[in-house]
């Protein structure tokens, strides 16, 4: 993406965008909540399933199924790495705290 910081904004409804300018957008987005996810390494998974209804994990089979759809075959362990930015079993050891007892309640309640 071109840095326009210098230049003016020339408004422009969604629908107007192609179809690649809408992919390189959402793909823009997609990076840039990987690289927040990857600086709030204190927020736990269980938290923002608790919250959003997602989590690391999720976006990790949504990339999954996302290359699948163009006839890509992604493991999992690698998407898991694209978005944790280290191999999972790394990120756990460092970062993953065990549930409470009140964020395993809300959990239960919230995927009955």
């Amino acid at each position: 993406m071109s840095d326009s910081s210098n230049e003016e904004l020339k408004p422009v409804a969604i629908e107007a965008l192609n179809a690649a300018q809408k992919t390189e957008l959402e793909a823009a987005a997609f990076r840039t909540l990987v690289a927040h996810l990857a600086e709030r390494s204190d927020v736990q998974n269980i938290d923002l399933m608790n919250l959003a209804g997602f989590c690391r994990n999720c976006l990790s089979k949504y990339y999954v199924a996302a290359a699948r759809e163009d006839g890509l075959a992604i493991e999992y362990e690698d998407a898991r790495e694209r978005v944790y930015g280290m191999p999972y079993a790394d990120w756990k050891a460092r970062y993953q705290l065990e549930a409470t007892p009140e964020q395993s309640a809300a959990y239960a309640r919230s995927h009955d």
